[in-house]
């Protein structure tokens, strides 16, 4: 799809959900936006491959047409974007993705249930089936989620406690649940069945269905109303006019700096160590939202080479990670070293059709970076991740690598 072709869509400067549509009327891309007019502009740009990714640029070439569904807020945009893209599963949105470290919102399957933010991978470790109730996503950008839910919380007020409500036993724990009350955060002390009322809305407004919670509460109205419950009533009507009025402001920001700043950014970072060729080693280590996730770091045992060979054991290692499509993939890979080891990775990537920048981080005899080899827009957004990830993987490859020499001398 070229910028004239564009410029015949009549997108509105409002919030709601775009589609890119293939040859097939086939979506290969769901997005959404504060301004559909201004965010679907943004992709035909002369530098959209720097600015985004040459995964979306590719997109847009083999787009032939825009669609656009409105909303009335942009939090319901979010909502409505993660729905479709989990039912359509769009070639573009998932390629070189994984949610497994993306948030989702769970309810729990219990007489009094929470409504708890968990990371994907945590879904099936920490829940069995039938203690959830409803799960909905996954959201990409935590930063944007954490917003929704605070927004989402004025509305309906829930229990996200740690355990379930009937095992918040001790004195400190009940403290908790009274102050949260207090400050609106958890409902006021409610019945099973009003309780459950709430929770049902906060099912229906997340499937996206918000008219139909409107509908729902203006017939309670009425119905206290007749009954002369004036006060009840007026508390349902403040309720409809917040759903109908959202108060999102926290979400409409320019979203170039939502993508810029989004926070859950995996990087993936690679180093080799030796002793000129002996007990050679790899390793990855990982930082996430700009923090290390150590738990997630893994050592490689070099087996192909017994002479120095940072190259061919970078290969060997890189070759062995990828084939873990049990791993969750990153959105950024860092190496140790220059422009041999960026292009070694590189054509592993491409062989394996995955899009995936990576930066080389050049280092003085002192092993101090003097140059970062890579995007430039990349390395000015994510230069003090990537400097962590890639010290990170120097000093993990060097305790590993001594490890292994000790042992090594020992036997």
């Amino acid at each position: 799809m070229t910028k004239d072709e564009f410029s015949k869509s009549k997108l509105p400067d409002t919030p709601g959900v775009y589609f890119f549509l293939g040859p097939r009327k086939n979506i290969l891309y769901i997005g959404k936006a504060t301004s559909l007019k201004n965010r679907v502009r943004s992709y035909f740009v002369h530098d959209i491959d720097e600015k985004r990714s040459q995964l979306i640029e590719k997109m847009v070439s083999e787009a032939v047409s825009v669609e656009f569904t409105k909303t009335d807020s942009v939090l319901e945009a979010l909502i409505l974007e993660t729905n479709l893209i989990r039912t359509h599963k769009p070639y573009y949105n998932t390629r070189s993705k994984d949610d497994k470290s993306y948030n989702h919102l769970v309810i729990t399957n219990e007489e009094f249930p929470r409504v708890l933010v968990v990371r994907g991978k945590d879904l099936t470790e920490k829940f069995d089936k039938d203690e959830i109730k409803y799960e909905f996503g996954p959201f990409p950008s935590g930063m944007l989620f954490k917003e929704a839910l605070k927004i989402i919380r004025k509305l309906f007020q829930f229990y996200d406690t740690k355990s379930p409500l009937d095992l918040q036993k001790s004195k400190l724990a009940k403290g908790k649940i009274d102050f949260n009350r207090q400050i609106g955060l958890y409902p006021d002390k409610q019945t099973k069945s009003e309780y459950a009322r709430t929770i049902r809305h906060i099912k229906l407004f997340f499937e996206g269905k918000k008219g139909q919670v409107v509908k729902e509460l203006e017939k309670e109205m009425m119905k206290l109303a007749k009954l002369q419950k004036f006060e009840e009533a007026q508390a349902v009507k403040r309720r409809i006019f917040a759903l109908n009025h959202i108060q999102d402001i926290s979400l409409i920001k320019d979203e170039s700096r939502i993508y810029r700043d989004e926070k859950r950014i995996r990087i993936e970072a690679y180093d080799v160590a030796h002793l000129q060729g002996d007990d050679m080693v790899g390793v990855m280590t990982v930082v996430e939202g700009g923090e290390v996730e150590k738990s997630q770091y893994r050592k490689f045992k070099i087996n192909n080479f017994t002479k120095a060979n940072d190259t061919g054991a970078l290969k060997e290692m890189f070759e062995r990670r990828i084939a873990h499509t049990d791993w969750s993939l990153p959105q950024l890979i860092v190496v140790d070293g220059s422009t041999p080891q960026k292009k070694v990775v590189e054509s592993i990537l491409r062989r394996n059709n995955l899009v995936i920048p990576v930066v080389a981080v050049v280092k003085d005899d002192k092993h101090n970076p003097t140059r970062l080899i890579g995007q430039k827009n990349i390395i000015n957004l994510h230069k003090l991740s990537i400097l962590l990830a890639n010290a990170e993987s120097h000093r993990f490859a060097i305790t590993y690598h001594r490890e292994k020499r000790r042992k090594k001398l020992k036997s």
